[in-house]
């Protein structure tokens, strides 16, 4: 099981990203998907979860307004939006799920993989 997080980059403070979450070798459709991040000098932190059929969506404190979850099926990738980004979201950004579908805001999933940069300038 092996997740991959991508469409991280460098905006300025302000700017917008869309970051993607895909599968290898199995489908996503089942399970709840969260994000957590790796942001430099603190703990990894939880960002949101999204359950199977994007009922329930869950987000930090300082993700609240800012950011969104959403998934597509047909796609097989859960997104992240990211709005108003702040120089304190850079970060490294993972994907991740337990492969259950009961959404917990979590950095401590049994299930990730590749982390996509993003780089936000003041």
């Amino acid at each position: 099981v092996q997740l991959q997080a991508s469409g991280g980059g460098l905006v300025q403070s302000g700017g917008s990203l869309r970051l993607s979450c895909t599968a290898s070798g199995f489908t996503l459709d089942a399970y709840a998907i969260g994000w957590f991040r790796q942001v430099p000098r603190r703990e990894r932190e939880g960002v949101s979860c999204i359950n199977s059929d994007s009922a329930i969506r869950y987000y930090e404190d300082f993700a609240k307004g800012r950011f969104t979850i959403s998934r597509d099926k047909v796609k097989n990738t859960v997104y992240l939006h990211l709005n108003n980004l702040e120089p304190d979201d850079a970060g490294v950004y993972y994907c991740a799920t337990d492969l259950t579908d009961l959404c917990v805001i979590s950095a401590d999933y049994e299930y990730s993989g590749r982390g996509t940069q993003v780089t936000v300038s003041s």
